[in-house]
């Protein structure tokens, strides 16, 4: 690395000040920084108003998505292998022998469990993360500053929302519409009023709603000639929920199954226990407010239980309990990624109870009451987005005039 460093320092002259090549500064720091750590601090205005710059904030934020994506990864090797086991080979011998030789390995490894979910996954990130580097970098040298980490982390849960079987030219799209009308056309990161990971979900989610309805889940498999990848899909725990009730689901899915994770569904989004791994790690760092948290899931027991008070003959979701409505779906993941982004949400204390609150009831009433959108977590909190700079505002003024009336009172 001594080598590589010396050999940065040499051509960095080039880059800065009036280098020939001063208009891609932004690629060449980007790439510094992929093998560097950078000792210098945010310059520009942002929202980060402490001691922690916006590098180690971002880093922070994408190391605490690993253990939901290396779940993510091993669920959905476990999930498909699971799937083959109930094939019926009608060639001599069973599928395991034609599986070992097609794919050159054990099926039953952790290892290789996880291995087999990458290879559904690694691919969509790294044409997220290449797409969306490069719309960064174009932007970059346009209003020439620095590429801001702020892609890593929208790359990363952007990917970790996308079910495995997304076209890759699907992700690209949404990514594009992410960054580019989620974030860079309102000045970059710090400046954007919506998270960009969801405006690109939310995008190709309403640009293709037969592939990416929220109510059917695709599983990776084998064909029955054993050449062909291939998979079936099903109604997600939601979908079960929705068309079932709590009868079909418990009789689909245990409670403890899917707050472990063995579901299936989009990568990142199935296991509570590793979602919460990422939730200590930001909520111990002081990435993520305890205030945003738990107002959501204050609002969302509330409304949950209301709804089961008041019940329907014709609607089973009206009876689903908030504990289930807590490890299904996208809830967990949203409430810990994409609730507490520190941009997008209320900035006042007060307002990210309120904000929190907000998300809560909203995912449940889209969940229960549209009986034609099983999931609600992404557009509750697009909703919310929208509704934090009013929240604030009000509470800005609320404590602006209970301080007048103080003063006036001395």
């Amino acid at each position: 690395m001594k080598f590589l460093r010396t050999y940065i320092n040499n051509i960095k002259p080039n880059f800065i000040g009036d280098g020939k090549y001063a208009r891609w500064f932004p690629l060449f720091d980007a790439l510094e920084n992929l093998f560097f750590t950078n000792w210098g601090k945010t310059k520009n205005p942002i929202h980060v108003r402490d001691a922690i710059d916006i590098q180690k904030l971002m880093v922070t934020v994408w190391l605490a998505t690993f253990p939901a994506m290396f779940f993510g990864m091993y669920n959905l090797g476990n999930q498909s292998l699971d799937y083959l086991n109930q094939i019926e080979v009608s060639n001599t011998g069973d599928w395991h022998h034609y599986f070992v030789a097609l794919v050159g390995y054990d099926h039953t490894s952790f290892v290789n469990k996880i291995w087999f979910g990458a290879v559904y996954f690694l691919p969509i990130y790294a044409v997220v993360f290449i797409v969306a580097i490069a719309w960064e970098t174009l932007f970059a040298s346009i209003r020439n500053h620095e590429i801001n980490e702020g892609a890593f982390v929208t790359t990363i849960l952007f990917s970790l929302t996308c079910p495995p079987d997304i076209p890759l030219w699907q992700a690209a799209m949404g990514i594009t519409f992410g960054i580019v009308i989620g974030k860079e056309i309102f000045g970059g990161t710090g400046k954007n009023f919506l998270n960009p990971a969801l405006t690109g979900r939310a995008f190709i989610y309403f640009a293709y709603p037969t592939q990416l309805s929220g109510d059917k889940v695709w599983v990776a498999g084998i064909s029955d000639n054993l050449v062909i990848p291939t998979g079936y899909s099903g109604a997600t725990p939601l979908g079960v929920a929705a068309e079932q009730g709590i009868p079909g689901l418990t009789s689909s899915y245990s409670w403890l199954d899917a707050f472990i994770g063995n579901i299936p569904g989009s990568v990142g989004e199935t296991s509570v226990i590793a979602i919460g791994i990422g939730l200590l790690i930001l909520m111990i760092t002081k990435v993520a407010s305890y205030r945003i948290v738990i107002g959501t899931l204050i609002g969302m027991i509330l409304m949950s239980s209301l709804l089961n008070i008041i019940g329907s003959d014709t609607n089973p979701m009206f009876l689903v309990p908030w504990y289930w409505h807590l490890v299904i779906g996208s809830f967990a993941f949203g409430l810990v990624f994409m609730a507490t982004e520190p941009v997008s949400g209320s900035g006042t204390n007060t307002g990210r109870w309120i904000y929190g609150g907000l998300i809560g009831v909203l995912v449940v009433l889209i969940r229960v009451v549209n009986p034609a959108f099983p999931e609600g977590m992404m557009l509750a909190i697009l909703f919310a987005n929208l509704m934090a700079p009013v929240i604030d505002h009000m509470v800005v003024t609320s404590n602006i005039n209970k301080r007048k009336k103080v003063l006036a009172n001395e």
